[in-house]
């Protein structure tokens, strides 16, 4: 059942990289605007990001953080357990950018954008308790969740609950982190023990919320 199910989203998104060929070349300096078009498709137009599609909001992301992930997808230490649907479809599309210089330029295009700032949807967290467990969260991500990019720990501040939530689960059940091309996911993959249960999970993603510039 899990090859039918990689087998039909391979399917699905050839058919959306066969239209994305046919765009005509993009100028230098349009390049990462263009080649984010297929990337609207999900990630929507000013990258704000869509649950439904499972697709973050990536606006105003760091581009160190960006390029990088891009790279992961493309090498396959993200996206290739059958247990990560939306990682199973950024696959595919990272290959689409055939060139360092297209990830670049995508990456660059996808940091220039206003952040997004999503509003919360989850429920039934508290941002109290998850104070403590964000202790540990804070040595790499910092303690507003803005990251360090000499600690290759992205932004936390900004994002969509139901990503980070999502993104713990997959690191609690090991379908994130098991690729030791991506270090830091590995050491995430341990990391992500402190937090005992699923509302332990939720606390600790109710407490980033709450986190500002």
């Amino acid at each position: 059942m899990r090859m039918t199910l990689t087998r039909t989203l391979v399917a699905s998104i050839t058919t959306l990289l066969v239209a994305a060929f046919a765009l005509p070349v993009a100028a230098a300096d349009g390049r990462g605007e263009q080649l984010f078009e297929l990337c609207a498709q999900c990630h929507g137009s000013a990258a704000e990001g869509n649950q439904m599609t499972l697709a973050p909001a990536i606006a105003g992301l760091d581009e160190w953080y960006v390029e990088a992930q891009l790279n992961y997808f493309r090498n396959g230490a993200r996206g290739l357990h059958p247990g990560d649907t939306g990682g199973m479809r950024m696959y595919p599309m990272s290959i689409w950018l055939s060139t360092d210089e297209d990830v670049k330029a995508v990456a660059g295009y996808v940091a220039s954008l206003p952040r997004a700032n999503p509003t919360p949807v989850l429920e039934g967290g508290d941002a109290a308790k998850g104070s403590a467990f964000y202790l540990v969260c804070a040595t790499c991500h910092g303690q507003e969740g803005g990251g360090d990019p000499e600690k290759n720990s992205p932004p936390l501040r900004g994002a969509n609950d139901w990503y980070l939530l999502s993104s713990l689960e997959k690191y609690k059940a090991k379908i994130r982190g098991g690729s030791p091309l991506n270090p830091n996911a590995v050491v995430m993959q341990g990391t992500v023990n402190i937090l005992p249960d699923a509302q332990a999970m939720r606390d600790v993603v109710a407490h980033i919320m709450t986190l500002s510039e």
